[in-house]
């Protein structure tokens, strides 16, 4: 589990896309202390987990879903990625519950500076869209974040100067292809409604309807 607070930027040092899968090695330095082999990091939001340790940075395996669902499969040698270590327990809970499981990527439709801060509205599919909720949370390759505004076909954060200064988003331009991963709650609240509602609805049976005169 991760809470959304990015600990530090790494840098790409190779990505390889062999068949299906790939393999991705980073650069790093804070996110490796106290690190070993089968750990967790989470780079752009997606959990990874740590197959080879180097001097000064770390190898991680990627499937094919995760190069299908995510924006990984684009990266290049040199990029900048989010980097965040698992949650330690005696940690504080800085953000929300992340766990690194991406839900799809959107896309940066527009980017706005208002007064210090800085408007980034992304547009996502409807499944997506449908479980964000306005002052909700959400998370953009890996940063948690709030959501400010929401229409029917995106929806918009704004980004104080310390976060855009330490994570991706400085970098990020209108067009690019962002991570994203709805509120854990909320996905587990709709599809509790989602199965009593369809419950429900099995309940109605041709039989029940003749019975109480609707046919």
């Amino acid at each position: 589990m991760f809470t959304g607070i990015v600990e530090e930027l790494g840098d790409v040092l190779s990505m390889e896309e062999i068949g299906p899968k790939g393999q991705i090695s980073i650069l790093a330095s804070k996110v490796l202390e106290g690190t070993k082999l089968g750990d967790s990091i989470a780079v752009n939001g997606v959990c990874l987990t740590v197959a080879d340790l180097k001097k000064g940075s770390f190898v991680a395996d990627v499937m094919g879903e995760t190069l299908n669902r995510s924006n990984l499969g684009s990266l290049k040698k040199g990029d900048k990625v989010n980097l965040e270590r698992a949650m330690a327990a005696d940690g504080r809970f800085g953000g929300h519950i992340v766990s690194g499981h991406i839900d799809g990527v959107g896309k940066i439709v527009s980017i706005s500076p208002e007064g210090n801060a800085v408007w980034y509205t992304i547009s996502a599919s409807d499944s997506i869209l449908d479980g964000i909720v306005e002052k909700g949370s959400i998370g953009i390759d890996g940063i948690s974040l709030t959501v400010a505004k929401i229409t029917q076909t995106s929806f918009s954060v704004s980004i104080i100067p310390h976060t855009r200064a330490n994570t991706t988003l400085s970098s990020k331009q209108v067009g690019d292809m962002v991570n994203l991963e709805n509120d854990m709650i909320g996905k587990y609240v709709k599809k509790f409604f989602l199965a009593q509602n369809k419950k429900k609805e099995s309940n109605i049976t041709e039989e029940f309807l003749e019975k109480y005169g609707f046919k």
